[in-house]
């Protein structure tokens, strides 16, 4: 009689990162690990004031002393976009978090209650998807005076809708399990099979949500900067040096827009794409495509 054996699990390469479906995700978990270090040790590797004028040297072109040109204030470019970046990135995922905790809250009660609290929930989240999230974040930021605070307020209150749908669609879905009813059967109350059972497995998503909100909200500050109503002019941000760029145009001098504009690109591309790889992983049909 033939002996059975079980199939051997499968398991994930060591360097699994090095194949080519996941290549440039590395290249981008490396771009993006350097743009943070870069941002935590200018003030350390670079120790300049960031605010300081020079009149003597404005609207500089690159060389090798200033290597991304001076702007129409004589303040050093690449420098002021490593701060830029810092604060930039700082409120995106401090507005990330706060969108992600309110739509997690919301979608948590929307999926776990259910019945005429999830309809009306739900209808909210529709009535705010339905405004312009630009319009309704300007309209934030002017009933509020423009500071980081109300920033970050603005973006948290305009992106929490889609890790609602996500929560509540987990949640929904998980409440069918046989573990759930089975923890209900045992006495579990409505808050501990929440807190025990439903939210351990949608954590994972609600992580991944946030990042991936990271890149919008970044767009979203440098949106509101730009228009004026962002942060204070004095303060470094990619959004009011894409504003003060502008005038810099005027005389040609293309280099004070260009670096903190590439910068917004580059590391926003960065967070979508090891964001993305994140969610193929999650996946488990994608997940036993990576499996040898």
């Amino acid at each position: 009689m033939a002996e059975l054996t079980m199939p051997r699990k499968r398991r994930l390469r060591p360097l699994s990162w090095l194949r080519p479906g996941t290549r440039g995700a590395a290249l981008a978990a490396v771009v993006l690990a350097t743009a943070i270090l870069a941002c935590l040790l200018v003030p350390l590797l670079w120790p300049l004031d960031q605010s300081a004028v020079a009149l003597d040297r404005i609207n500089q072109p690159p060389t090798w002393t200033h290597p991304a040109g001076t702007d129409d204030l004589g303040r050093d470019v690449a420098h002021r976009t490593l701060y830029g970046l810092r604060v930039s990135l700082l409120i995106g995922a401090v507005a990330a978090l706060v969108a992600t905790l309110i739509g997690g809250a919301v979608g948590a009660v929307a999926g776990t209650v259910g019945g005429w609290t999830d309809r009306i929930l739900m209808r909210i989240v529709d009535t705010v998807a339905a405004l312009p999230h630009l319009l309704l974040g300007i309209f934030i930021v002017a009933m509020l005076r423009p500071s980081l605070g109300a920033v970050i307020l603005s973006i948290g209150l305009t992106h929490w809708l889609s890790t609602a749908r996500i929560v509540r669609a987990e949640l929904l879905s998980l409440r069918t399990r046989p573990f759930i009813d089975a923890a209900i059967s045992g006495g579990a109350s409505r808050v501990r099979v929440l807190t025990r059972h439903l939210l351990p497995h949608v954590l994972p998503r609600m992580a991944l949500a946030t990042t991936l909100m990271v890149p919008h909200a970044v767009w979203h500050e440098t949106a509101l900067s730009f228009l004026g109503l962002g942060l204070p002019p004095h303060l470094a941000s990619l959004g009011n040096m894409i504003n003060d760029g502008q005038r810099s145009l005027l005389t040609g001098a293309w280099w004070a827009s260009l670096t903190p504009g590439l910068a917004i690109v580059v590391v926003t591309l960065a967070i979508a794409a090891v964001a993305a790889h994140w969610r193929d992983r999650l996946d488990p049909r994608v997940r036993a495509e990576l499996q040898l």
